[in-house]
């Protein structure tokens, strides 16, 4: 499968929220049928499955909520609330479109949020804390705007999961989040092909103390 065409070669290539943006306007109305129907791509729904199997509940926030497909997910197991966030507002107007959300907003989640602190009784990520994208340290934005006891299911490329200090930032919030568990999962399905066909994920699901 050519990379270019689904956007892979692409969006592993980069490095600034500047790069986040341009790409996903362009990106934003063919995504689902050239990226998530060719690749197979699965990680927004085992993330979500894995929200829920922990005991998530809403008032939830999908964060890099792309064109909605956690929250297609999170909807068909009876979750809501759901508002949704993302860099792209071009991504943000396809998901707008499919009815799912009850408030959508344009943040990058490297900065403070502009949202309300200790809001959101879920916070839920797929797709965004990988390389090129965010890494670790947007975490403490998201725990800013959690609610006390909040539950967080925020999916990591494995590969990068030690090498971009995920393990580290997450082993270092010690007191402030609890009951961390990594949920493996594939990325795509067995529709994907590709140099990236094989890779995996590690949900990590914990609770805000």
């Amino acid at each position: 499968m050519d990379e270019k065409k689904t956007g892979l070669k692409d969006a592993y290539a980069l490095e600034t929220p500047e790069d986040s943006r341009k790409l996903y306007a362009g990106w934003a109305g063919t995504y689902d049928d050239e990226f998530v129907a060719d690749m197979d791509y699965q990680l927004p729904f085992h993330t979500a499955d894995a929200f829920v199997a922990a005991g998530g509940n809403g008032h939830v926030l999908d964060v890099g909520a792309g064109t909605g497909l956690v929250a297609e997910r999170l909807v068909q197991r009876g979750i809501s609330p759901i508002d949704a966030t993302d860099i792209s507002p071009e991504m943000l107007d396809i998901a707008g479109g499919k009815k799912l959300y009850r408030k959508l907003f344009v943040s990058d989640v490297t900065q403070p949020m502009n949202a309300p602190t200790n809001t959101y009784k879920g916070i839920i990520s797929a797709g965004t804390f990988t390389v090129g994208h965010v890494g670790p340290e947007a975490i403490d934005n998201l725990l800013q705007i959690a609610a006390s006891g909040a539950l967080f299911a925020i999916a990591i490329n494995a590969a990068h999961y030690q090498a971009a200090g995920f393990d580290a930032k997450l082993a270092g919030l010690s007191g402030k989040i609890e009951g961390l568990i990594l949920v493996p999962v594939a990325i795509y399905g067995d529709g994907a092909d590709g140099a990236h066909a094989a890779d995996k994920g590690l949900i990590a699901v914990f609770r805000k103390v």
